[in-house]
């Protein structure tokens, strides 16, 4: 591998509640092969990176009830490469001490972070753009952010708007927008200015540490110790934390085919349909008068369905959930009225 300063995190402890109920809180959709191909989205974002940095410099930060899935999953990373959360405190902590801990090891580290569940369609031009992003950080005080052209006007990301002011090809990032409404989306597409949030993050290990100190001091004496305490951190994002907020954060604008597979929209969005536009994963079905929607049933199960368009149908196990399938809070308001009313055991 070229450089042994390049590292990678690669954040895999979520709980996928927005796919309920084929991501479930015993195997989250991080651990799960959503398209037939063999290997999970935790084990297609290893081999994408392994190309990158050398293997013993991949991290995984995980929750502590994944810890031997994950091990099990990549064989080749040993046990001291996992950054395990105690208690879920979302991305901000574990970066944080995922940073000290590589920064223990090597202080002139370069750091690519990244989430588990992206779908990747270009992986030669996706493997030089990170290592661009690497060279670029190595040399700078700059928190890179990887901004991708949106290909329409999407309301599940996040945008990016950038500045005028550049170096080389890394713009300055003008502002961070959350996911907007509809109208806004297509006015940001339109202007040229707006690119889609990656959630893909690169940066120096002293750069990124140096911006924690400066922005959540409150949290670096419980994460830069040998034994971390997420449990007093604050819940809180790296974008919400740092990203947003930081005035040295540029934008590395890609074009690698990129998807954020983190709702069944998405999912739909990226995936091979019929002639109908219905999408049909790993299942047996027959469809009469329906278009437009995803279809997911356990293997050895039949689905015969008439009359939907716009629907998610998805079993696993002891749920059946049928509902509009780009409705994304409605599953998450499903998933915690099912918890109130049955606890965990569908959950």
């Amino acid at each position: 591998m070229g450089n042994n300063n390049f590292y990678c995190v690669i954040m895999a402890g979520g709980m996928g509640r927005r796919f309920w109920p084929y991501s479930r809180k015993s195997l989250p959709k991080q651990f799960l092969d959503f398209f037939g191909t063999g290997q999970t989205m935790l084990q297609q974002t290893f081999e994408r990176y392994k190309q990158i940095v050398a293997v013993e410099n991949i991290y995984i930060t995980t929750h502590r009830d994944y810890k031997d899935l994950v091990l099990q999953m990549l064989p080749e990373i040993k046990e001291n490469q996992l950054i395990i959360e105690e208690e879920r405190r979302n991305t901000a902590p574990s970066i944080a001490y995922a940073s000290h801990v590589i920064q223990k090891i090597n202080p002139d580290a370069t750091i690519v972070v990244a989430p588990a569940d992206h779908l990747i369609l270009n992986v030669e031009r996706f493997r030089k753009a990170i290592l661009k992003g690497l060279e670029f950080a190595s040399r700078t005080d700059k928190l890179i952010t990887l901004g991708i052209k949106p290909a329409k006007a999407e309301t599940g990301y996040g945008y990016i708007q950038i500045d005028e002011e550049k170096e080389g090809d890394f713009f300055k990032v003008k502002t961070f927008i959350e996911k907007p409404a509809k109208e806004f989306a297509e006015i940001f597409v339109q202007s040229n200015e707006f690119y889609w949030n990656s959630g893909i993050f690169i940066w120096h290990v002293n750069t990124i540490l140096k911006a924690f100190h400066e922005m959540m001091s409150e949290i670096c004496p419980r994460v830069e110790c040998d034994v971390p305490d997420f449990t007093s951190c604050p819940n809180i994002s790296i974008d919400y934390s740092i990203m947003e907020k930081a005035n040295n954060v540029y934008v590395q604008l890609c074009d690698f085919g990129w998807a954020d597979l983190g709702t069944w929209e998405s999912l739909y969005e990226t995936s091979p349909k019929d002639h109908d536009k219905n999408v049909i994963i790993n299942s047996n079905t027959l469809l009469y008068d329906c278009k437009d929607n995803v279809v997911l049933m356990p293997e050895g199960k039949l689905a015969v369905i008439q009359g939907l368009e716009g629907y998610l149908v998805a079993a696993r196990d002891n749920v059946l959930l049928i509902c509009k399938k780009d409705d994304h809070n409605a599953i998450r308001k499903f998933v915690n009225d099912v918890e109130m009313k049955f606890g965990e055991k569908f959950s």
